[in-house]
């Protein structure tokens, strides 16, 4: 007997599948608001060199004073990062006449003046992380992606070992520890660490909600349950440009987003622990005890399943070849689906966070760009779940990212003044670009065969994550070429999605069970066998 079967005999996918997806929605609600955190944690607002001694100056107005003080550039702002050594009283008289020699200039020394306009304040204005320290303000959304990546490898093992629950509850408690700790950080050292460990403990919520959830249904429902779940990502998307805008100190910020958490940890008490995972390792009196429970809410009162079956069913640890990450390279169609799925993971996590955190490039607000690029995702899933099997999995996954790239590169082409124009091309491209976050997931399982799958998606995980971890850092390219971010982000975007028409094509072929499955299936030609069992977990990574 398999699981399923069991599943069938607790009535199928009913109101106990139903409360348990819905309780672990909640969690999944809170990654987004840390994921995508770092364009309101880390905004620059408007600044300029703090002017000594403005005491002597009470004759002079506000502007009058920034005149004679702070450079111009060309389109007549004041710079942000440079002053003069002393004050240019002549440019009272015209103030075109800025000077050309640069001896008369020197960086800030007295500190920052910021706009309190938008912000009341941010990591940015509280340890003035801009001009020479810039870089340190964007590394912050580095730090937190090395240890989503890092959370990965340890939680990965972790639950493997102890249970999905019982790690599920450590995460989210470090999540709320550490997240707070991150809101009462009295320095950028702290908040560098905290952060770091905000995105270990948040990784674990990624990678253990949805296996705990999908080990619960049967597999005529896996597809539903992961569009279910993946819709809540973007709810998150949607909640956290309503909370950022209500909430514009950093400190009560991450307070907000981290809140609910405990609400997270309230609801797990009802959640159970996967019963696929106490009957796999031997642990048959709770996996029947859940099993009764899921069959009496289920309104399946005959459930007669012994402990005794449930005994027959344990899996056992068989002896022989062993497979690890290396495994992915040591055959030639396996080294290329690797190094092909791995660039296209790349650059579907380096364009979809390049774009996410560039909220103020498109025309919108940022508190506005945020909702939309939220609600967008939604119809973006649905229309692909439908794609994927109409015109297949690689051009589906090849002209998305594809088109994710060029909507950005057009968005170098448009001017500025067109506002409206820029944030069409944007919210298209954010569309293509979840589009193709949707299908590299399903793509990738059906590409490697069932020994080495978890290996697989492990490996593509982490080089998504490396992506991530390295979008924010390509904003810092303005300094040398304002649009070079943008071109960075379109090239990579497209050259990746261009890779993924080197794959095989997965439509409708039978998942493979080996290694010499794929690498016969390339020679022979794909065999129309049947269609994967079920949709795999489609936020795992975000």
């Amino acid at each position: 007997m398999k699981f399923e079967d069991l599943l069938l005999e607790t009535g199928g996918f009913g109101r106990f599948q139903i409360l348990i997806l819905f309780l672990l929605c909640l969690p999944r609600i809170n990654l987004p608001m840390h994921f995508l955190l770092h364009s309101f944690l880390a905004a620059t607002p408007s600044h300029h060199c703090a002017i000594p001694r403005q005491e002597a100056f009470v004759n002079l107005t506000t502007e009058e004073l920034l005149l004679i003080s702070i450079p111009q550039e060309s389109d007549g702002t004041f710079r942000s990062c440079e002053m003069f050594l002393q004050p240019q009283f002549y440019l009272l008289l015209n103030s075109s006449l800025q000077p050309e020699n640069d001896s008369i200039i020197e960086d800030c020394k007295y500190g920052w003046v910021y706009d309190h306009s938008q912000f009341t304040s941010t990591i940015a204005t509280q340890w003035d992380l801009v001009c020479e320290q810039r870089g340190l303000n964007q590394a912050t959304a580095t730090f937190f992606f090395i240890g989503v990546t890092v959370g990965a490898v340890i939680f990965g093992y972790l639950s493997d070992r102890y249970g999905r629950k019982a790690m599920l509850l450590v995460s989210l408690v470090c999540s709320v520890i550490f997240g707070m700790l991150s809101a009462a950080s009295t320095s950028y050292s702290m908040l560098a660490i905290t952060r770091t460990l905000t995105g270990v403990a948040l990784s674990g919520i990624s990678l253990i909600v949805l296996p705990l959830g999908m080990e619960w249904v049967d597999v005529q429902h896996r597809t539903i349950s992961g569009i279910l779940t993946s819709i809540f990502w973007s709810i998150g998307n949607m909640l956290l440009a309503m909370i950022a805008y209500l909430v514009r100190d950093w400190r009560w910020l991450l307070v907000a987003v981290t809140g609910p958490c405990l609400l997270s940890i309230i609801c797990l008490w009802w959640v159970p622990e996967s019963a696929r995972w106490l009957i796999a390792n031997g642990k048959v009196k709770q996996a029947h005890r859940h099993l009764l429970r899921c069959a009496r809410m289920n309104g399946r009162k005959d459930f007669t399943v012994s402990p005794e079956a449930l005994r027959r069913m344990t899996t056992e640890k068989k002896s022989g070849e062993s497979y690890s990450y290396i495994s992915l390279f040591r055959t030639p169609v396996l080294r290329k689906i690797s190094l092909c799925s791995g660039a296209v993971w790349f650059g579907v996590a380096f364009s979809y966070y390049g774009m996410s955190m560039n909220l103020t490039g498109f025309g919108l607000n940022m508190y506005l760009s945020q909702f939309v690029f939220g609600i967008i995702e939604i119809p973006a899933k649905l229309i692909m779940y439908v794609l994927v099997n109409r015109v297949g999995r690689r051009q589906s996954q090849a002209w998305t990212l594809i088109l994710t790239g060029l909507c950005i590169g057009a968005n170098i082409i448009v001017p500025k003044s067109f506002t409206s124009m820029r944030s069409v091309v944007a919210i298209m491209g954010k569309g293509f670009s979840e589009s193709a976050f949707t299908t590299v997931f399903l793509y990738t399982s059906e590409l490697y065969p069932t020994v080495l799958r978890q290996n697989g998606m492990g490996y593509t995980s982490f080089v998504a994550r490396l992506g991530g971890a390295l979008a924010p850092l390509v904003f810092l390219l303005d300094s040398v070429w304002r649009s070079l971010p943008e071109v960075t982000y379109c090239g990579m975007a497209v050259c990746c999605g261009s890779v993924a028409f080197l794959l095989p094509e997965t439509l409708n072929v039978h998942l493979p069970e080996g290694i010499e499955d794929v690498e016969k299936t390339q020679v022979r030609g794909p065999l129309q066998i049947s269609a994967p069992e079920g949709m795999p977990l489609q936020s795992r990574l975000k």
